[in-house]
């Protein structure tokens, strides 16, 4: 017997330049792996093995053929180029054909040197989920296949393959209106205070729990919501300006996650057990990261959940360098909902991340968001936009000036002005039609409106109501129209000057307003 992880296939994309993982299962004493007339040979240990291929340039198609004393395992097509995971929720998980203008790009989809493989979707184990496992595959890019792909994963891989003429794998993992916490492992979420809470609060819903009675709750639950759902899009589809309160109105309650339990996605560390650790450790050249919607009733914590991802999936791959490149949430309100001001902190914590961890990229998109729909469909702009960052941090292509639009550096003031100075403002900042969202306060945290004047690559602040500005911020909320850009195009990221202020989330989106 001679078994590889599933995530190895014909048309895979293997990593250049990096010593490629190889594990599976074997009853066989001795493993032998040869590609291009390189071979690598080891010993298994308790039926299973576990060796790495000498690093290759980029090339192919090669075999790649394993070997025991009694079986033999060859995968064809084989291609040796940059390989990236594309981690997060929904508005990663968005598919190409349902992405703006995607039908097109699948017509043309076929001549990119782009591949794909989905790691299946199952929340717990079961025979069906083995049997997707144990079925699952690599693809090649086309019509016929890229329809159900990640939208930005296959943009992205677009753009650094053709920028670097090398082929570009893209491993889906990824699921809609999952929290980062279930992509973490419970121990490490364990070890802070600040995100033991989710382990904490899963652990109090099932400490009691009737597993039958769960089972038959959670069975009813996906009857409803099915239908519930289906109601919904079509009532979004065919109204000019549909409200989450009159589909309530028209469709019942929104039942949605379900219940919490063994079986749901949303457990604290089930994909991260069901999903991440099937890829792991896969030699990549690193990771794109969508995601923090749902975590939007915790903004305060996201910080530490994601710099917790991070340095979990870093030490899953045996490398704490690996670049992480994560996009950055854009502007977004439901109609008819408050502005609970939470959005804020999550691309708050966004930045943060972006500026305290090494070897990470982030991908400004704040004018991308869509008024009332929490998928925006433009999904090329994200892809690009990331594409930059790797061009700029971890290939070296690309120019500061290009990767980046402006972002905030610190301040000081000058009467009754507060002055504001920027990184990666290039030749100065572009205005739009609607520049508004700067807001200036004074020693009582009480936050107008302000005036703004540019200078260059700094700008002034100042308001009426304020005599004597201590704090400022831009963006402050989770929707407004953009209108301020650098010279790259690139939205003004949100900011405000200091994390001490009274700027704090002033309520919670319900969580059962629909998957994202």
């Amino acid at each position: 017997m001679l078994k590889l992880a599933a995530v190895f296939s014909d048309h895979m994309v293997l990593q250049r330049d990096k010593g490629i993982a190889l594990w599976g299962e074997t009853d066989g004493k001795t493993v032998c792996a040869t590609i291009a007339g390189k071979q690598v040979k080891t010993d298994s240990k308790n039926g299973k093995f576990f060796l790495k291929l000498l690093p290759m340039e980029a090339g192919g198609p090669y075999t790649l053929t394993v070997v025991t004393e009694s079986d033999r395992v060859s995968f064809t097509d084989v291609m040796i180029g940059e390989v990236w995971l594309a981690g997060g929720q929904s508005n990663m998980e968005l598919e190409l054909q349902n992405s703006f203008e995607g039908h097109k790009e699948l017509k043309r989809s076929a001549k990119e040197s782009i591949r794909y493989y989905q790691v299946p979707k199952y929340a717990f184990e079961s025979e069906e989920a083995t049997e997707a496992e144990e079925k699952s595959r690599w693809q090649k890019a086309g019509e016929e296949t890229s329809g159900g792909w990640s939208a930005v994963g296959y943009y992205y891989a677009k753009e650094v393959s053709r920028k670097l003429g090398v082929t570009v794998g893209i491993i889906g993992c990824n699921w809609g209106g999952t929290s980062a916490s279930a992509w973490i492992s419970r121990e490490l979420l364990e070890e802070s205070k600040k995100t033991s809470s989710y382990v904490e609060e899963y652990d109090a819903v099932i400490e009691d729990q009737d597993f039958e009675e769960y089972l038959r709750e959670r069975e009813d639950y996906i009857a409803y919501q099915t239908e519930f759902e289906k109601n919904v899009s079509h009532y979004y589809e065919t109204n000019e300006h549909p409200t989450w309160d009159e589909a309530i109105r028209l469709f019942g309650e929104n039942k949605y996650p379900g219940p919490m339990g063994p079986y749901s996605e949303f457990r604290p560390a089930g994909l991260y057990e069901m999903m991440l650790s099937k890829v792991s450790p896969y030699t990549l050249k690193g990771f794109l990261y969508y995601q923090g919607e749902e975590d939007d009733h915790k903004p305060e914590t996201y910080y530490e959940l994601l710099s917790t991802l991070i340095r979990q999936w870093r030490t899953d791959w045996q490398d704490e360098a690996l670049p992480f490149l994560l996009v950055q949430l854009p502007v977004f309100q439901n109609e008819g909902e408050p502005d609970y001001k939470n959005w804020p902190l999550i691309r708050e914590a966004q930045m943060r991340a972006f500026q305290t961890i090494k070897n990470t990229g982030i991908a400004v998109i704040l004018e991308q968001g869509e008024y009332g729909n929490i998928h925006p469909v433009k999904k090329e702009i994200v892809g690009k936009r990331l594409a930059l960052q790797a061009f700029y941090s971890v290939y070296h292509l690309a120019r500061e000036e290009e990767a980046f639009g402006p972002i905030y550096r610190d301040y000081y003031t000058e009467g009754n002005q507060i002055v504001l100075r920027f990184d990666h403002v290039g030749n100065g900042f572009v205005e739009g039609k609607d520049v508004t969202g700067f807001e200036v306060a004074g020693v009582d945290q009480k936050y107008y409106p302000a005036k703004y004047k540019i200078e260059k690559k700094q700008i002034r602040l100042s308001a009426d109501e304020v005599e004597r500005p201590c704090y400022a911020r831009y963006c402050w909320t989770n929707y407004q129209k953009i209108g301020i850009f650098g010279g790259s195009g690139i939205p003004l990221a949100p900011f405000r000057t200091s994390r001490e202020d009274s700027s704090r989330a002033t309520g919670s989106r319900n969580s059962s307003q629909g998957v994202m």
